[in-house]
């Protein structure tokens, strides 16, 4: 299929629409392209977004030619293009400062400084075509981009500095920095620091390996070759070499090398299109345009020149402000004039600009910082386990010092010829101390000594463990094909791998509704024309219709999409003459026109038929147009001054003199028509809320009364609703609205509050002509998600921007809702009534749940369920003030809550506010860009790859395509991360301690004096080799419960939430067996070799493969899913065990030379290693199997239910569970 440059302008921003081969639409010529009308340049008002800080409203507003801007933190996609658009309140002036979460004024915190006026402190100045003036007085940033982070001389430094932000880093490097000194040396100097260097050197090559990619790939940009003017003609120039104030010409399919201003394009009208999937992900095209001013200049045969006075740089992609002097004119710039680095240009031939950002100083490379890193609960609540272990190990180290200064203290008469401490050195004929150093001393020589040779008691090995294990779970859940979508060919992401398992303690799920709990594709269903529903009659189905086609020379153009019609309206469609026909053909030309949607060509097989796809802001406009089509009104062309439409066969134009988008405070658009019988009309679609004030009911009180009932009955059945209205401008109006909108468009001091005035001032007194519902649909599997998600005490939030009644319709459909639950409604308008309405429901919930109490200890009933419905207005005045703990507690009380009208930091802080208080894990998911403050705020935050770009995708920590796929990524993946890695972790605390005690006991049998039974090369490979690999193994593919039964019980979820598997308790009797373990260890050989011959480093052996067979078995008795690899890995690691001991003992330059084979030549040996594994797992043993028949958990009651269900009566009977409750609250 070819794909041309269109005629037609793509509306910018089109959320997750792929690029289609298009052509050109080729109609014959209506007429020339008259001038718009009265002078008016059309293609010159281009206006940025500005937020004038000192009012509450913000306004975007600009006309067809502009590129559409966005709100808030990051491009908040206005998704509900009118029903469900953000509703955002501001304080009133004088009042109280506006709160962080609660109102519109924070919304521009975050970029706040690109939307200030400029003044020439904050302002660039950037001469045209003159870098060397522009440079002259302040050398800007060079276009080389550096994204490594070392250098060849930094990177040893740097990297060991940032490794040893890990404290526990620090406490190695002390250990083997006290192992050097003489006085200390308890291990070979050597091998004291293996353990540590073995850490930093396998997280330094990563590292280093990673930052090697990022070099390699700087090199590869700096290098690229751009056409850059030098001396009146393009020369090709490495990108690194752009310099601001150069002129760059780009071709078509290539990347801008830098941020830069448009001069001038190969289309007439100044237009350029660019992809921005480099910058924001999205792939759809979006509109730049060059001013008329600049766009007919030849800079290789004329001498461009000129200034641009703009912002210094900023991280906001999404704004820019600027003005530009040239031919003695000053006009404005704005976020439709610049053209970022990344974009690629598409659809257009070349473009000329100058550069303005460069390098470091582009808004792309200030963008490139990842989401802020998040850190795993269960990691938090180790390193209070490691707090306790160090106390410990304190504890042991003071235990064995003060019983060594005991020791001295009796033997202090024989420690002049004492081998060991030989205080006096007679060998000189002046007798002086020798390895003595007085009894203070030398007991604290003893407790560094200790703390030497404990210092295994904090695993350093688990941190890589933990690594690698994380890794390994990746792995297998972004290979899950129960979590692939066939439709978007896309699989599950795993984003971040340091909070796994934090996917196993979810407690609360906030999710947005469009796009996330519904598919974001948009089908018109019925509208309200003239006060007349056309909802009830019977639609022509799709395969019953052909469609409206439209034929120009021989080729058929159809709308790519169908459209199900009323037959009725659409026989109203083609009555001109007939009041009803006016009010049916004024509605459709409002959904054809009154947007920004521009109509592509797509080639089929057959070369006669042409499909018209129209892509635009949102699914909503792009189903209004689809069904203003299907009726006979189709948009054929759009450019940067006009429209076609064809009117049931005869096409008209409309000339497009002004258009103000929609803003999350009008929550409407409009759009300023000439019509082709030189009439002026203003069509506006908005929010009923919004719409209603500026509608004239006195011109048709009855319609407008009905149209209203119409609108509840659309939204309780779940529809997206707008209204639609328009009024006639005298010419007497519509000059001064064009000299109202000419003044305020090159205004360069005050810009927004002008063109807010001229919006509102345009908006009133309007005719309603109707309204339009739209059905977005249900994903699918989404009741049954959240009906599991629910059975498994997660208790679920809607955050939408939708008005109240189509969120609690969805709700219902989605099983959200259900009809048993009591619902209380809190929609205020000050602070006050907000107050008695949190008190009231409050109460009603405090008499609800004693009812509740005192009917369920009656008759076992379930607890009133009660679902709260608030909407932003009323969190307006709740967020940040103290009115939060009321919210909070009447929050924790409900089952489900429903947020209406939310803007997008107010999602943001709802989950500050449940994860700030409840103390509870908290999941935000979602799809759009307004998403996204809700995503990072949350402790997991999870992307849904839809429909709305790849924003909320590229903030989260995990993405998908599929709400549904929540559920087996919390309640198989979830609960299996955090089983393996809790148990991990327990594991490595009694794996070392163990080893740690074994030479506590050795420490009281030797006079304290801290001689090591145990190689150094063992204590070392203890570790790393004889014990690491299991636990890494085990860690990654354990199965506790099996996939089946985990979803089937949605109630073993639980064990995550109430730390089940890990908690101090746990801990505690984990410290305890491991006390038990190591005097086994230590004692059943000391008693069976007491008196004997065999001398310590034989002992030492016996001990080493002793506690490695306890340990390894120890990990085989908890094993449930036994796989080839871990049995390789388990009893291998007893293997490779033996064989290292036997290597070290035939090694002649180490200590124990052949000590293995003495003592393992004896039976009394092999008789110790049994003794040991019966006498120390046998309590163990004991304990487990009376826990497992006496006092079962949910995990092992479903375990023995798994061993029986091949029945028929096992896989039909129900198992009693531990209730969901919510533990009272002290």
């Amino acid at each position: 299929m070819s794909q041309q440059r269109p005629l037609l302008i793509p509306s910018p921003r089109t959320p997750g629409k792929e690029e289609l081969p298009y052509t050109t639409v080729q109609l014959k010529p209506i007429s020339e392209n008259p001038k718009p009308f009265s002078g008016m340049d059309s293609n010159s008002n281009s206006y940025p977004q500005i937020v004038n800080e000192n009012s509450s409203h913000p306004d975007f507003i600009r006309n067809s030619s502009s590129q559409r801007s966005t709100s808030s933190i990051q491009s908040f996609h206005s998704k509900a293009s009118g029903g469900h658009s953000v509703r955002e309140v501001s304080f009133e002036l004088g009042s109280k400062p506006s709160v962080r979460y609660g109102s519109r004024g924070a919304d521009s915190e975050r970029f706040s400084s690109s939307y200030k006026e400029i003044n020439d402190q904050d302002a660039r100045l950037v001469y045209i075509n003159d870098p060397e003036k522009t440079n002259e007085k302040f050398e800007f940033a060079k276009n080389t981009i550096r994204t490594g982070k070392y250098s060849i001389l930094t990177f040893l430094p740097r990297n060991l500095f940032e490794q040893f932000h890990r404290v526990a880093y620090i406490y190695f490097l002390a250990i083997a920095i006290l192992n050097q000194l003489p006085q200390l040396a308890v291990f070979g100097r050597g091998a004291s620091i293996m353990p540590l260097a073995f850490v930093l050197l396998v997280t330094a090559v990563k590292d280093a390996y990673e930052d090697y990619r990022r070099h390699r790939s700087d090199n590869i940009e700096n290098n690229r070759l751009a056409w850059v003017l030098v001396n009146d003609q393009f020369q090709q120039k490495k990108w690194k070499d752009i310099r601001v104030g150069e002129i760059i010409k780009i071709s078509a399919n290539e990347t801008l090398p830098c941020d830069m201003v448009l001069l001038s394009t190969s289309d007439t009208t100044g237009v350029a299109y660019i992809q921005t999937t480099n910058l924001d992900g999205e792939s759809n095209l979006k509109t730049r345009y060059a001013k008329q001013e600049t766009q007919m200049k030849n800079p290789e045969r004329e001498k461009i020149s000129g200034l641009i006075k703009c912002e210094k740089p900023n991280r906001n992609i999404y704004g820019f402000q600027a003005n530009m002097e040239i031919d003695g004119k000053r006009v404005s710039l704005g976020p439709s004039n610049i053209i970022l680095r990344g974009c690629e240009l598409k659809n257009t031939s070349w473009a000329l600009g100058i550069a303005v950002y460069a390098g470091g100083e582009t808004k792309a490379m200030l963008n490139n910082s990842g989401a802020p890193s998040k850190r795993s609960r269960l990691e938090t609540h180790m390193n209070r386990e490691i707090i306790y272990l160090s106390i410990f190990l304190v504890v042991l180290c003071t235990i064995v010092s003060i019983c060594h200064g005991v020791w001295l203290r009796r033997h202090k008469d024989d420690l002049v010829l004492m081998q060991f401490y030989r205080k006096k050195d007679y060998s000189e004929p002046k007798v002086e101390d020798y390895n003595y150093y007085g009894w203070g001393m030398e007991i604290f020589f003893v407790f560094l000594m200790s703390v030497i040779v404990f210092q295994i008691m904090i695993p350093i090995s688990l941190y890589i463990s933990m690594e690698l294990v994380r890794i390994g779970q990746a792995y297998f859940m972004i290979g899950d094909d129960r979590m692939y979508d066939k439709a978007s060919n896309s699989r599950f992401q795993c984003r971040a791998l340091n909070i796994n398992e934090d996917l196993g303690q979810i407690k609360y799920v906030f999710s947005d509704k469009t796009g996330t709990l519904t598919e974001n594709k948009m089908e018109f269903q019925c509208a309200s024309i003239g006060g007349v529903d056309y909802s009830g009659g019977k639609a022509i189905a799709e395969d019953e219709q052909t469609g409206y086609s439209l034929r120009v020379d021989g080729q058929v153009f159809r709308p790519k999409m169908k459209v199900k019609v009323d037959p009725e309206l659409l026989s109203l469609s083609k009555q001109k003459h007939t009041d009803e026909g006016r009010h049916v053909h004024d509605f459709f030309i409002a959904l054809a026109a009154c947007n920004t949607i521009v109509p592509l060509t797509v080639e089929t097989s057959d070369p006669a038929l042409k499909l018209i796809d129209y892509q635009g802001e949102s699914p909503d406009e792009q189903a209004l147009v689809y069904a203003a089509a299907a009726y006979g009104f189709m948009l054929i062309e759009r450019t940067s001054g006009h429209i076609v439409i064809d009117i049931q066969g005869e096409r008209q134009r409309y000339n497009v003199l002004g258009l103000h988008e929609f803003d999350s405070d009008r929550k409407r658009m409009s759009v300023i028509l000439g019509c082709p019988d030189n009439t002026f009309k203003v069509f506006v679609k908005g929010a009923d809320t919004t719409m209603f004030n500026v509608i004239d009911r006195s011109l048709n009180s009855n319609t407008v009364k009905a149209t209203e009932d119409h609108l509840h009955l659309y939204s309780s059945k779940g529809l997206r609703t707008l209204v639609v209205g328009m009024r006639d401008l005298s010419a007497s109006e519509f000059e001064q609205w064009q000299s109202s909108y000419e003044t305020a468009s090159t205004a360069l001091l005050g810009r927004a509050a002008l063109l807010r005035k001229v919006a509102y001032n345009v908006e009133t007194s309007l005719s309603i002509l109707g309204a339009s519902a739209i059905e977005d649909k249900l994903q699918q599997g989404v009741p049954e998600a959240i009906e599991s998600l629910r059975n498994a005490g997660i208790k679920v939030w809607v955050l939408t921007g939708d008005k109240q009644e189509t969120a609690i319709s969805i709700g219902y459909s989605s099983k959200l809702l259900t009809s048993k639950m009591t619902r209380i409604l809190v929609n205020n308008n000050s602070k006050e009534s907000c107050k008695k309405s949190l008190e009231d429901a409050l109460v009603m919930c405090k008499k609800l749940t004693t009812d509740s109490d005192a009917s369920r200890r009656g008759s076992g009933a379930r607890t009133t369920e009660i679902a709260l419905i608030i909407d932003g207005t009323s969190l307006v005045h709740i967020l940040d003030t103290e009115l939060e703990e009321q919210l909070f507690n009447l929050a924790s009380k409900c089952t489900v809550v429903l947020c209406c009208r939310v803007a997008p930091l107010q999602k943001a802080g709802i989950v500050a506010l449940m994860k700030k208080r409840a103390n509870e894990m908290t999941l935000a998911i979602g799809d759009g860009a307004n998403d996204v403050s809700m995503i990072q705020m949350a402790d997991v935050g999870i992307g849904i790859s839809g429909q709305e770009g790849r924003q909320a995708v590229m903030a989260s920590d995990f993405a998908m395509a599929q709400f549904r796929f929540l559920v087996p990524l919390l309640f198989v993946h979830g609960h299996w991360n955090y089983q393996r890695m809790s148990y991990m972790i327990l594991y490595n605390f009694y794996r070392n301690a163990v080893f740690v005690l074994v030479l506590f006991w050795y420490a009281l049998f030797t006079s304290f004096t801290l001689t090591t039974v145990i190689t150094d090369w063992s204590s070392v490979l203890y570790s790393v080799i004889y014990t690491a690999l299991p636990t890494i193994v085990v860690g990654i593919l354990e199965k506790d419960l099996s996939r089946t039964t985990l979803l089937r019980y949605p109630q073993l979820y639980g064990t995550g939430q109430r730390q089940e598997s890990y908690n101090g308790k746990l801990f505690w009797v984990t410290i305890m067996d491991t006390l038990w373990q190591s005097i086994a260890a230590f004692f059943v050989p000391l008693l069976a070799y007491w008196g004997s011959d065999v001398d310590g480093s034989s002992l030492g052996d016996l001990w080493t493969i002793a506690v490695v067979i306890l340990v390894n078995i120890h990990l085989a008795m908890d094993v449930v899913r036994w796989y080839w690899i871990t049995h390789v890995a388990i009893w291998g690691s007893i293997v490779a065990t033996f064989i290292c001991v036997m290597v070290i003992d035939v090694l002649p330059f180490l200590p124990g030379y052949w000590a293995f084979f003495h003592i393992a030549g004896s039976k009394l040996f092999w008789a110790c290693l049994l003794g040991i594994t019966i006498a120390a797992l046998v309590p163990r043993f004991v304990v487990k199997i009376f826990i497992q028949y006496f006092r079962p958990d949910d995990i092992q009651i479903a375990r023995e239910l798994e061993k029986v269900e091949n029945s028929r009566e096992s896989r039909d009977a129900e198992i009693e569970m531990n209730p969901i409750f919510d533990p009272p609250r002290r």
